[in-house]
């Protein structure tokens, strides 16, 4: 069949196959030497037909006397570990039973059969046989789909389902994928099945661009059916279109960018490939009253002069709907920027939503337009004179000079920043009048220095 090994032979197959063990050319392969089946069970102390139950107790009570933690012996503590592995296993404890300690080294156990013959060897070298070689290779997966859904705080807060409705293609149900009535598939003919085809272009004399595109035949699938076959449903596409309505739940104390991932649910972008998903990705809504700080929430109040001088009480509506009720008690001064803390009521931890952060609260005083002179009077007569600003030292107010105009300033930053070139054109004009003397200004400041 091979004509002679290409490798030049194989232990014992010199050009091609070889006297095998145990048996005549071209007979079955002997099984594996067998070596001790008997020290796993004597280093726990067991017999042979020791169950599962005996096994575990015997490990466990090793365990505790030989961990190195407690003074045990690191050597003996890793070998009644290696030996509970074995036997805890169903499996690896008939392989080592049957074939000893060195079938386990070599890996028979891990393979879930009587690995290392020759259908593991074909399959390394030609990918053939029916092991596991091809369930190791990565299935092949359509194009996962990403979609930002936008949650409001209040059902980050309790949490909420919300309904997504998606298009999709799934395999064709009538001919099971294949796009034919038979169940046949039908290689392209345009590509051959690769799906792609190869163009070349001329770009000048003895020179060919290469380029390659999707098959027009097959749109890349590497299949096409003759009409004379093709399903009724699909048409010979082997997708059809899908539609489907899904509820998203959406745990409390999620965050703004957490996703939700609903697997194999996002249909195929081609024949022949396993269904994408879903990715959900949360992107949580501005509050009219709320902003999130992680597991906190932080809310501004306004309130009157009066009220942050004698005390308030003020009540606002919770993400949950709960009215809540805070008091400032009458003698309390809340000054601008002062903030207040509510503890256990900011948002809950996700997966553990009875414990909550903190909610702060921010206060801004009001303070009135105008007073009259009645107010005026009032308020000099309630509140105590301001101190000295000149900490009682003399001033001869006869010569104090009468500032006549003062103006508001609606935002002080941006009046700051419309003024930054007020400054650096009147240096520029100092430095063009400079500029105009006879004199350079190097030779001036050497001057001067000197």
């Amino acid at each position: 069949m091979f004509g002679g090994f290409p490798f030049g032979g194989m232990g014992g197959m010199p050009g091609g196959f070889g006297e095998m063990p145990g048996g005549g050319r071209g007979g079955p392969a002997a099984g594996p030497k067998k070596s001790n089946n008997s020290r796993y069970y004597e280093l726990l102390g067991v017999s042979k037909d020791a169950d599962p139950d005996e096994i575990k107790k015997a490990h466990r009570k090793l365990a505790l006397k030989l961990h190195p933690d407690k003074g045990g012996d690191p050597d003996k503590f890793k070998e009644i570990n290696e030996a509970y592995d074995v036997l805890k296993d169903p499996k690896k404890r008939e392989i080592y039973d049957q074939y000893g300690e060195d079938a386990i080294k070599e890996g028979m156990g891990n393979a879930g059969g009587h690995g290392g013959g020759m259908s593991d060897l074909f399959e390394q070298m030609f990918g053939m046989g029916g092991g596991g070689g091809g369930r190791r290779q990565r299935e092949r997966k359509s194009e996962d789909v990403v979609h930002k859904l936008q949650v409001p705080l209040e059902d980050l807060y309790a949490g909420g389902t919300k309904k997504l409705s998606m298009s999709r293609q799934l395999p064709c149900d009538g001919c099971k994928g294949s796009g034919s009535k038979s169940g046949k598939r039908y290689e392209c003919n345009t590509c051959q099945g690769t799906g792609v085809q190869v163009h070349l272009r001329p770009l000048g004399p003895g020179m060919m661009q290469q380029i390659q595109s999707r098959c027009s035949g097959c749109a890349g699938s590497g299949y096409n059916c003759p009409p004379s076959d093709s399903c009724t449903a699909c048409k010979g596409k082997c997708l059809v279109s899908d539609k489907k309505t899904f509820e998203v739940h959406i745990e409390p104390g999620m965050k703004h960018g957490s996703r939700i991932v609903l697997r194999g649910e996002a249909g195929c972008t081609e024949p022949g490939l396993a269904p994408g998903d879903i990715i959900l990705v949360i992107v949580q809504k501005e509050h009219d009253v709320f902003q999130r700080a992680g597991v906190d929430l932080v809310m501004e109040r306004h309130i009157s002069l009066r009220e942050a001088l004698t005390g308030c009480t003020f009540n606002f509506k919770h993400l949950d709907g709960r009215l809540l009720r805070v008091t400032i008690p009458e003698g309390e001064v809340i000054k601008p920027g002062t903030f207040k803390c509510l503890p256990d009521e900011g948002m809950p931890f996700q997966g553990r939503p009875f414990m909550k952060g903190n909610m702060y609260v921010r206060f801004n005083v009001d303070f009135p337009e105008s007073v009259t002179s009645a107010q005026a009077a009032a308020i000099r007569g309630a509140l105590p004179a301001a101190a000295s600003q000149n900490n009682g030292a003399a001033m001869d107010t006869d010569e104090a000079e009468e500032v006549h105009r003062i103006t508001n300033v609606a935002d002080i930053e941006q009046e700051l920043k419309s003024r930054v070139n007020v400054g650096k054109s009147a240096g520029a004009s100092y430095e063009s009048d400079d500029d105009d003397d006879d004199m350079p200004r190097g030779q001036r400041v050497q001057c001067a220095q000197q």
